[in-house]
């Protein structure tokens, strides 16, 4: 990697590690995949290049749908590495439970605004929890690691990423989850119309169902 100075490990997840370096002067976020050895080695290297590739082409066509994310530098993809900005400031996870409900509502609406601007692209995050956006210091949200994300007009899927902030607001901010949510839902809807956002909302509820169905079925 060129010019890359030392690197620290930065936070470490199932899918990948990141890490916290300098590359041309300018401070980096690096994502390196790391290799599963319970998948056979030819499919866990198809994998993970694979993703290494349609992260940055995701990321690339949220900015299009107007949703910012992390300008990327570099993408080795034998090394199954991306090399990115680094965004300054707090993840949402960090914020909303240390705000006013003012603030707290117009963050969420903003949050929905953006979402719904993926979708309407055809894009679907695919891990949407507080974790995963950053509030950066001049308000600006950036929404970050798009490693299971994919393009998807389907309801479903839709239904399904709304589905998983709805369960990231009520496990990280269950004092307040039901006001968070509704904001969030306010502002996705703001951008694609009652009638649209009614089909997902009712997407929603069906997952929902079936999971209790599930659920009761154990029992």
């Amino acid at each position: 990697m060129d010019k890359l100075a030392e690197k620290t490990l930065f936070k470490k997840g199932a899918e990948a590690s990141l890490y916290l370096s300098d590359w041309h002067e300018r401070r980096v976020i690096i994502k390196l995949r790391i290799p599963k050895k319970y998948r056979p080695p030819a499919l866990d290297e198809q994998i993970r290049s694979y993703r290494t590739v349609h992260e940055p082409q995701l990321m690339h066509e949220a900015k299009v749908a107007g949703v910012p994310t992390p300008l990327i530098y570099m993408v080795n993809v034998p090394e199954s590495s991306i090399t990115m900005e680094y965004i300054e400031g707090q993840q949402i996870k960090q914020v909303l439970n240390n705000v006013p409900k003012a603030e707290r509502h117009d963050l969420c609406v903003k949050i929905g605004d953006s979402i719904a601007r993926l979708h309407k692209q055809g894009l679907i995050h695919g891990d949407l929890t507080t974790s995963n956006i950053i509030l950066n210091p001049e308000g600006k949200l950036f929404f970050v690691d798009f490693g299971l994300g994919e393009k998807n007009i389907e309801l479903e899927a839709q239904g399904v990423d709304l589905h998983l902030m709805k369960q990231a607001l009520q496990s990280t901010h269950y004092l307040f989850w039901e006001e968070c949510f509704q904001s969030v839902l306010c502002g996705y809807t703001s951008v694609l119309g009652v009638e649209v956002a009614e089909e997902v909302y009712e997407k929603i509820r069906e997952i929902e169902r079936r999971g209790r169905y599930v659920e009761e079925r154990k029992k």
